[in-house]
């Protein structure tokens, strides 16, 4: 069984370096671009026969088309980023006063955003949906966020050493999951 996970292209919060889960953005024309010259000068998988998936999002959808063309495809709505609830949309420097800010960032995983989620409760929504389309057995294609690609690659690959941030792919690239005998490995996507 192979599982491929590809975090979908810069958008525009991604190149202001804004928070940004649930917000619904499209690929920005840099990331549009990005995407279609990785295309053409790199190896992607021949997805034929596997199921595919996005978390839905517009950006994830725009992905999927410009790198593999107009395929069917789920959605699945607990694959999405973490939702910031109100330091969405809003960088760093805007919130690193605050109180609230203050409180989250660099405190455990189990601390939420003002009206949003914390670490752990993407963490287990994002592996929960993940191990329901594991469970099927078959080949998936999976375009989705930089956050649970992390969350997903951290809780299969522990022995790694790795951090979440280290785990973090660029726009259009991710990991390849290879499960044979019962044994995991991963490899870059895309292929050199």
């Amino acid at each position: 069984m192979h599982i491929i996970l590809i975090r979908h292209g810069k958008t525009e919060a991604n190149e202001k370096w804004l928070y940004c889960g649930f917000t619904d953005l499209p690929l920005s024309e840099s990331g549009r671009s990005v995407l279609a010259e990785q295309r053409e000068s790199n190896s992607y998988p021949d997805i034929k026969g596997f199921d595919i998936y996005t978390s839905g999002l517009t950006r994830t959808n725009e992905t999927l088309n410009i790198l593999f063309g107009d395929v069917g495809y789920q959605t699945v709505p607990d694959l999405r980023e973490m939702n910031f609830g109100e330091f969405e949309m809003k960088d760093y420097f805007a919130l690193k006063d605050t109180e609230e800010y203050k409180r989250w960032y660099g405190s455990s995983p189990d601390t939420k955003t003002p009206g949003g989620e914390s670490n752990l409760e993407m963490q287990e929504r994002v592996l929960k949906a993940f191990r329901g389309i594991m469970s099927k057995g078959r080949d998936a294609l999976i375009v989705l966020h930089g956050g649970p690609i992390s969350a997903i690659m951290t809780d299969l690959f522990p022995n790694e050493g790795k951090s979440r941030l280290d785990w973090q792919p660029d726009g259009g690239c991710g990991f390849e999951i290879i499960k044979e005998t019962g044994q995991l490995s991963y490899r870059p996507i895309p292929y050199n």
